[in-house]
């Protein structure tokens, strides 16, 4: 309680203070170069290192495997006639099993280690936002990204010893990756100054499209060469390293961080002074479940992770089916199309910060001009892609554009818990993850119903539906949304 006294007497002192360090501070506000900037980097190495270790194993697993049970599927079209198909299957099994061990895992197993990652995902979030917003980012995060980083190290032994201690390391893999997804967002309570929220958090979820294609480049690559294990000694390694940059350079607030500059701390507790940040016990729950533009946020929420899913899970699927790419060529056009969201998920937060800090629109104008952008233009980009199918140049670019596209959202919806209600933000980031995960539960059983019932006009049904649904959220999302901070938000 004395550190929070502490701080609001600075807030009060910096806010009257008509002597202030007026050059020192306008440089902190322009200047990138700064230690908020390079904290929102350091969460993008976190990013990046927590989503190459949730998607290494599904990376991994073909290599793990006999060859009795390759994951090729007999109804797919690939340029390869069926015996030159196998032939290519056979030749990267041997150089699988040339370097690591391989495994006699039913599909089913398979499933379920795949799968084990997110059995208590639907649990961990509001109490992991709960605590972050409590104790701080510092302790919760640099936690979940260090077990979650060991406990990937150790798969390989796990592997060896049996499939039940496999899954439990996976089970609290996934409660530990949690922890940094969900945590992370209560350190820009006190760190992100009302301007720069878009472009901090954007360049801190920017790591998770880093990852994906760097994961998806290279994670094969490891398999075949050196072996799988070490796809998991890599990138668990990865995220050591991180962890050692976490825990001497990040701080939950700048009040303590011992090499800020006077100016930039003078600067973020001035544009944060009218802003009640201070943690609190207790939860308005009522008053939560009666906020409309709390709800706008978790339905838009459910509605676009409905649509990220299903381009995430089907879309190594479609190239390859639709396409008819080979299974090699399959898996540089799945990571292809991340590459341009990671970087204008980067642009898009710095446009944003800019609109609102010339004041050429208003706050909610922003958010709600990014969120429409981001969904409409996607989807009719995805709706389009059964009718262009017959074009591979068409679909891949269209494939391409989309989650580029997409990204204009992480600085309009998503970031729009921070506008509400800072003080609840990890635990609302939570609250909003367990739709999310809902989300996936439910949309790739969904598409593949679909596929199943009918290969080719499955596949519109499944375009229509997301966009539908995506068109759904965004309808909501533009009614109800607000950027002004909720009266039950407030102290």
């Amino acid at each position: 309680m004395s550190t929070i006294a502490e701080m609001r007497a600075t807030e009060e002192d910096i806010s009257n203070d008509s002597d202030l360090h007026t050059s020192e501070v306008q440089t902190s506000r322009k200047g990138i170069c700064s230690v908020r900037h390079g904290l929102s980097i350091i969460l993008l190495l976190c990013n990046f290192a927590i989503v190459t270790q949730e998607m290494n194993m599904s990376i991994a697993i073909p290599a793990m495997v006999k060859p009795t049970a390759p994951l090729n599927h007999s109804n797919a079209y690939t340029e390869r006639s069926p015996t030159d198909s196998q032939e290519y299957w056979n030749e990267t099994l041997k150089g699988f099993k040339a370097v690591a061990p391989v495994y006699d895992w039913s599909p089913e197993i398979q499933g379920i280690i795949l799968s084990s990652l997110n059995y208590a995902s639907f649990l961990a979030p509001i109490p992991t936002g709960y605590v972050a917003g409590i104790f701080g980012a510092k302790r919760v995060v640099g936690a979940g990204l260090f077990i979650s980083s060991v406990l990937t190290l150790f798969i390989p032994l796990a592997a060896d010893a049996g499939v039940t201690l496999l899954i439990v390391i996976r089970v609290a893999q996934g409660i530990a990756q949690v922890m940094v997804t969900t945590g992370q967002y209560s350190v820009w309570v006190k760190w992100a100054p009302p301007t720069e929220r878009s472009q901090l958090t954007s360049i801190a979820t920017s790591g998770i499209m880093l990852g994906s294609f760097v994961i998806f480049v290279v994670g094969g690559l490891l398999c075949q060469t050196i072996g799988w294990p070490y796809i998991f000694y890599i990138f668990g390694g990865i995220g050591c390293v991180c962890c050692l940059l976490w825990y001497p350079l990040i701080y939950d607030d700048p009040m303590n961080h011992p090499f800020i500059s006077t100016g930039e701390k003078e600067y973020i507790l001035c544009t944060l002074a009218q802003k009640n940040c201070s943690p609190s016990w207790s939860l308005p729950i009522k008053a939560m479940i009666k906020s409309l533009p709390l709800w706008a946020i978790l339905v838009y929420s459910f509605c676009q992770y409905w649509t990220f899913y299903v381009v995430t899970v089907y879309r190594p699927t479609y190239i390859n089916s639709v396409l008819q790419a080979n299974l090699r060529d399959s898996g540089i056009l799945s990571a292809l199309p991340l590459i341009p969201g990671f970087i204008c998920t980067i642009l898009g937060g710095l446009l944003a910060d800019y609109l609102l800090s010339r004041k050429i629109l208003k706050l909610i104008t922003i958010r709600k001009l990014f969120t429409a952008i981001g969904v409409l233009l996607p989807s009719l980009l995805n709706m389009s892609l059964y009718w262009v199918r017959s074009s591979t140049s068409t679909s891949v670019a269209f494939l391409i554009m989309s989650p580029a596209i997409n990204s204009f959202c992480f600085s309009g919806a998503f970031v729009n818990i921070l506008d509400i209600a800072p003080r609840y933000t990890s635990f609302l980031r939570g609250l909003s993850q367990v739709f999310t995960h809902t989300a996936g539960a439910i949309s790739p059983t969904t598409t593949g119903f679909f596929i199943n019932q009918d290969s080719d006009l499955g596949w519109r049904n499944v375009f229509l539906l997301s966009a539908g649904i995506n068109v759904l959220g965004l309808i909501v999302y533009l009614i109800f949304s607000q950027a002004e901070v909720q009266d039950w938000a407030k102290e």
